[in-house]
């Protein structure tokens, strides 16, 4: 007899069983990945860590999953340079293409600037916000 549970605290060992079994079928039906992870850090001159970019490469394409930037780095091109940053790992990682979405107008502004555009959007995600998604080709300027 199969059984649905519904948890919001998953052991670890229950998610790896879904990740794996994913990640199996996923290679069985369009190859493999090759995910890595990438991470782009901020650090201030004590060389803590102050902001940056988490994400990975997987199947010739960049994924930003989190940008951070210092309140007092705002505005004076740091998402552009984190960006660029990992867009010219992940190009030479041999990515083709790199998304990111993000529902922060200003993160939004600084997206279209460093070149990507918007592929879909998700209304009232958060509630009065709009979820934007964005993509752009890596390897040209």
């Amino acid at each position: 007899m199969t059984m649905i549970e519904v948890t919001s605290s998953p052991l670890p060992d229950d998610l790896a069983v879904i990740g794996d079994g994913l990640s199996a079928f996923n290679t069985a039906d369009v190859g493999p990945a090759g995910r890595q992870v990438l991470t782009v850090l901020i650090r201030d001159t004590d060389g803590n860590v102050t902001g940056g970019l988490s994400g990975y490469t997987a199947w010739g394409w960049l994924f930003t999953q989190w940008l951070y930037i210092p309140d007092q780095q705002r505005g004076k091109g740091m998402a552009g340079l984190i960006l660029a940053s990992a867009e010219d790992e992940a190009t030479a990682r041999g990515c083709h293409g790199a998304w990111i979405d993000t529902f922060n107008p200003q993160a939004l502004r600084a997206y279209l600037k460093q070149g990507y555009e918007i592929f879909g959007e998700l209304p009232d995600f958060p509630a009065g916000r709009t979820r934007t998604f964005l993509r752009k080709k890596l390897g040209q300027s």
